[in-house]
């Protein structure tokens, strides 16, 4: 792969190259993707999506929204410190094609802050909800009327590939009209392959999987267009990964690791001295201790540790990438940046004690069951409803309530494929309020 490629400021329906040379430096192509993403509605709706404690009305804890912009934060100043080796690696990116190490921060930062733009409401067990709809519950009734691949996309929900539907707009009845570059586009793919075959490999980007059925030739478009390169034969599609897609990567698992745990501490959900003693481990060589002994509130303790671990971390993420760049493009370098970070150890001790008090506290898991309980009642009214429709024997029950359904999902789908995503995107996009609230009326 070659930064010239990766780099590409075309958008979707574009019938020429857009030249990075040519751009305002006032408001710089990259960026018009970020202030596009964080006008969007389905970008707002993540204000009221579960981040680690769902339907959760305590302040300072972290939903979809806060957690996205503390990722793109992260994730811009990654972008610009990696910018800032590669244009003294590759100088002609500067001085003949005129990019700033601020591009490589605004790609990031505009991927990092729609990473999880196409997460179901009550967090991942949103994913695995309607997944299990398909595979164990009403939904298996649909199995053989689909292809092997068009089934694993509903069995395998995954957010990824739903978050690839809305930025991408390549299907009606999606959010549209983001028109995003396509180097954003790159960036934000941290799984490029179809949700078939699905084998373990030691790649981490065949961890999951990146996009529906429904919208594999534009993603083979932007792929190739950024000369991205194919790993897989025959009839599958996947290509290894844009690489700027570690670096927003990094950002997620920096701020999911270091900012969930500061949540638990804040929830009372891991005790001070627990965290003092997992946090300390991670600043050890950077902590000013004459400073943190005049600090005399939790918080303010936490805090700083919080804000020293994430600058460590994100001075190592870059220092993995810098060190494997020419591996990573040529698709050789297979891991996270932070399964090779130095800091490792004690980021699996941060993630352990994590899951075992916060993530199966018994807080989270009622939430959860909450919420498959909902997700899976209102697949089956609406889905019932929709395809009762199309086959022209609505009941009045199913006519009313299509008339809820938001005006951009009132379109005639022809395939039982196309109508069951479209379900699945449409309650995928709704807020942990409003998919309560759907709920209420749908059992009322």
């Amino acid at each position: 792969m070659t930064w010239e490629q990766l780099l590409s400021l075309k958008r979707q329906g574009d019938t020429s190259k857009r030249l990075r040379i040519e751009q305002d430096d006032t408001r710089l192509g990259f960026e018009v993707d970020y202030d596009r993403i964080i006008f969007s509605s389905a970008f707002r709706s993540l204000q009221d999506k579960t981040q680690v404690i769902p339907l959760s009305k305590t302040d300072f804890v972290h939903t979809r929204l806060t957690h996205s912009l503390e990722v793109s934060v992260v994730g811009r100043s990654i972008g610009r410190l990696v910018g800032k080796k590669i244009l003294e690696k590759y100088p002609h990116l500067q001085e003949i094609h005129g990019y700033h190490m601020n591009d490589f921060g605004a790609i990031v930062a505009a991927a990092s802050l729609a990473h999880d733009i196409g997460n179901p409401p009550f967090g991942h067990s949103g994913e695995k909800a309607i997944g299990e709809y398909f595979s164990i519950g009403k939904g298996q009734q649909y199995k053989n009327q689909l292809t092997d691949k068009q089934w694993q996309d509903l069995i395998d929900f995954e957010g990824n590939a739903n978050g690839f539907s809305v930025l991408s707009s390549s299907r009606p009845g999606i959010e549209g009209s983001l028109r995003l570059t396509y180097a954003v586009l790159g960036a934000f793919m941290k799984y490029p392959k179809e949700s078939l075959p699905k084998k373990p490999t030691k790649n981490i980007s065949d961890k999951k999987y990146g996009f529906f059925q429904s919208d594999k030739d534009f993603f083979k478009e932007v792929a190739t267009e950024l000369g991205m390169i194919p790993n897989k034969t025959g009839n599958d599609i996947g290509f290894e990964r844009h690489p700027l897609a570690f670096l927003v990567e990094a950002a997620d698992d920096i701020c999911y690791t270091i900012i969930d745990f500061e949540d638990g501490i804040n929830l009372g959900l891991v005790s001070e001295d627990f965290a003092l003693e997992y946090l300390i481990k991670l600043v050890k060589d950077t902590i000013d201790t004459s400073k943190y002994q005049t600090l005399t509130t939790k918080e303010d303790r936490i805090s700083y540790l919080r804000a020293l671990a994430i600058g460590n971390l994100i001075n190592d993420a870059v220092r993995v990438f810098i060190e494997n760049e020419e591996a990573i493009l040529k698709g050789q370098f297979h891991f996270a940046l932070t399964d090779k970070s130095k800091y490792k150890a004690q980021m699996d001790d941060i993630i352990k004690l994590s899951v075992k008090n916060i993530y199966q506290s018994r807080e989270v898991i009622e939430k959860e069951l909450s919420g498959y309980q909902i997700i899976n009642n209102l697949l089956d009214k609406f889905i019932t409803a929709y395809n009762n429709n199309h086959e022209g024997k609505a009941t009045n029950y199913d006519k009313l309530l299509l008339k809820i359904l938001p005006e951009k999902h009132h379109l005639e789908k022809e395939t039982l494929y196309d109508r069951l995503l479209h379900i699945c995107h449409f309650i995928s996009m709704l807020t942990d309020g409003k998919a309560v609230l759907y709920n209420k009326i749908v059992t009322a």
